[in-house]
């Protein structure tokens, strides 16, 4: 039977220097950190609100150490496309990250296996509806040429669905938005570099060139609010899932 093979539809190096980037970048003093805070105090309020105590729990991506403190975890790496080398966690919390897997389903199942029966799986990053006004302004910069700048994005139906397909046995989904303002397009691209956000794509696409930036600007301009600045959505989507 033949294997099906997996879409690249992420550049994993690419990904791996864009993380180690956004970890380097959070030693200064003016990066920007508060989607590591709003996923980490989400996080923490579940996990207080279901009186969840873990004996043995893995967290991938608490830059802030906030989730890892409540949890008395060991803060690690998961490399999403091999099993893990340990199946006996009772709690894997993974902030930011699992957006750009090239094999999601796969990772799911990966982690349900490193989870012991019961064991608790809690992810979140950005889902469908994060950055509407970002990719507006790229689909107006490129013109005529729409390039695909922006990284596709899961949606709270398909993310139960993967979880369905991952074998966990309860599930749960959901999102949650938060909405920041920005002063100037270089400050919310500024921050999408702090957070590993910005693109890992394995599709070449055309340069920035001064003339598209130029364009970008103009754009990121016309939707200014009253005090100047303009206001764009993170849509933070929450996988939850029990084996």
């Amino acid at each position: 039977m033949p294997t099906t093979q997996v879409p690249r539809i992420f550049d994993r190096e690419a990904a791996a220097a864009k993380w180690a980037r956004a970890r380097s970048r959070l030693q200064l003093q003016d990066s920007a950190s508060y989607l590591y805070y709003a996923i980490a105090d989400d996080i923490a309020d579940r996990l207080d609100f279901m009186r969840f105590d873990a004996e043995a729990a893995l967290v991938v991506g608490d830059q802030t150490g906030g989730v890892s403190a409540t949890t008395r975890a060991q803060l690690g790496e998961f490399d999403e496309e091999v099993p893990a080398s340990f199946e006996g966690y009772d709690l894997i919390a993974h902030i930011l990250g699992l957006g750009t897997v090239n094999d999601l389903p796969g990772a799911l199942i990966h982690v349900r296996a490193a989870l012991k029966e019961g064991g608790l799986f809690i992810a979140a990053f950005p889902g469908a509806g994060s950055l509407p006004v970002l990719r507006q302004i790229a689909l107006e910069a490129d013109v005529d040429q729409p390039a695909a700048r922006m990284h596709p994005l899961v949606d709270n139906r398909a993310g139960t669905a993967l979880l369905e397909r991952a074998g966990f046995a309860r599930k749960v989904v959901d999102s949650f938005p938060l909405n920041v303002r920005f002063s100037s397009l270089g400050q919310l691209i500024s921050d999408l570099r702090d957070h590993g956000l910005t693109r890992s794509l394995n599709t070449p696409v055309p340069p920035l060139t001064r003339a598209w930036l130029k364009r970008a600007e103009a754009a990121f301009d016309q939707r200014r609010e009253v005090d100047g600045k303009v206001t764009e959505t993170f849509n933070i989507l929450v996988l939850t899932g029990w084996r």
